[in-house]
This record gives structure tokens, sequence and C-alpha cells, in this order.
């Protein structure tokens, strides 16, 4: 664990360190703020579904740019093979850059409080269905920074680092609108396959342990497929 510790100060200094990073989330708490001002006055209705579900299309952008220099960046800057070197293994990497990435995200949380501080002062809100609408939202950004890691491990361009993982979530994101359109067992593997019904439960008070193994199932499968990348660079 010591290992993983320093990659993982190592990233969290980088991100610090970095003015994409801020400026990231600044531009993520601005719209946040904007969709929250406009679903509390247009409908005035105490809740934070709608902010949620906008949150989670504006990290479909936000998370690749945030991953995509986590092992690229290494690449790019020709201190992966420094940083194998030290008494530090492959997973210890991943799993390091990965929790350092979980923990900006989870600062990005917390400064997200505020709305539901706001909609206590001012009325009732539900709080079950925003502490779910929390853990749904914590289990989808760290699906989506999961899936971006494993976008940056495979190339040593950041760009496309990002791209592809933007690519990759958008699909898993619209997929569930295709499968209204699709009947029988096809329709109902998209629909399965698709984030944004997972995701819509949590925003909805229901915590189905179906939409809990679907996310941690992604964010495995995406680490492994990460570690398998960085080990391929490494050798080759």
């Amino acid at each position: 664990m010591t290992a993983v510790y320093s990659v993982f100060k190592k990233e969290l200094k980088g991100y610090i360190q970095s003015p994409l990073a801020y400026a990231v989330i600044a531009v993520i708490m601005a719209l946040a703020g904007y969709f929250f001002s406009v679903a509390l006055f247009t409908s005035r209705i105490a809740e934070m579904t709608s902010l949620f579900m906008n949150l989670a299309v504006i990290l479909i952008f936000a998370a690749p740019v945030l991953t995509m220099r986590l092992v690229a960046g290494e690449e790019q800057d020709g201190t992966m093979e420094f940083l194998l070197t030290y008494p530090v293994t492959i997973p210890q990497v991943v799993l390091g850059k990965y929790l350092a990435s979980l923990a900006l995200f989870l600062a990005i949380i917390i400064l997200t409080l505020i709305f539901p501080g706001i909609l206590l002062f001012i009325s009732s809100p539900d709080i079950g269905v925003i502490l779910t609408s929390y853990l749904g939202f914590l289990l989808l950004a760290a699906t989506y920074l999961a899936i971006g890691i494993m976008c940056s491990s495979f190339t040593s361009s950041q760009i496309i680092a990002s791209v592809s993982g933007f690519g990759i979530l958008l699909l898993l994101w619209i997929v569930g609108w295709l499968s209204g359109n699709i009947s029988g067992p096809l329709g109902q593997f998209t629909k399965a396959l698709s984030i944004s019904e997972h995701y819509g439960d949590f925003l909805r008070g229901v915590i189905d342990t179906t939409h809990i193994v679907y996310f941690l199932s992604i964010i495995i499968v995406s680490l492994l497929i990460s570690m398998l990348g960085v080990a391929k660079r490494a050798w080759s």
C-alpha cells in the first residue's frame, strides 16, 4: 500500500499544480450552479434530480480530460520507464493513479454539497433521494474515471486518450435511448448496457444491487484492461 500511496501522492500533486484541473472544476461548478438555479426558479420544486442528470452529461466531457494525462502523459514526458524502475508494480501504478483522480472528484462532490444545503435552507427536500443520488453520482464518476484511465493506457497521445474516452462514455450513455426503439433480447441487452438506465434509479431514490454490480464491474474490468495496457507499453 505504500507504493500505491506514493503514486497517489505524485498524481494528486500533479492535479493540484495543474491549471487544467482548476479550470475543469470551475466549469463543472459554474454549469452545476446554472442548472440548479434554472431548475429551482423554473419548476420551484425542491429536488436535485435534474442537476444530477446534467452533471452526468457534463462528466462525459470532463472525466476524459482529467484522466488523459495519467498514463499517456507519462509516455509523452518520457517518465513511464523511470516510474516503472521504482519498486512498484503495474497494478500499484494504475491503482494509485485511479485513486488520485477519484480523490479529485470527491473534492468536486464536496463542493456540490452547497446545493442540497440551499434546498435545506429554503424548503424540505427528500433527504433519502438526495443521498441515493449522491451514491449513484459517485459510482458514475468512478466508472467514468476508470474508463478514462483505460483509454489513456493504450496511447501516448493525450488528445487520442481524451477523444476515445469521450466516445466510449457517450456510447454507453446514448445506448439507453436506442433501447427504447429495439425489441426482443437485443433491446434488453442495450438497456442493460446503458449507464443512464442504471444511474436513473439512484436519482429516484432506489438502491438496487444490480446497478451497483454494474458500475463496479465496469470499474474493475476497466482497471484490469488498464494494467494490461501499461504492461504492454512497459514491455514493448
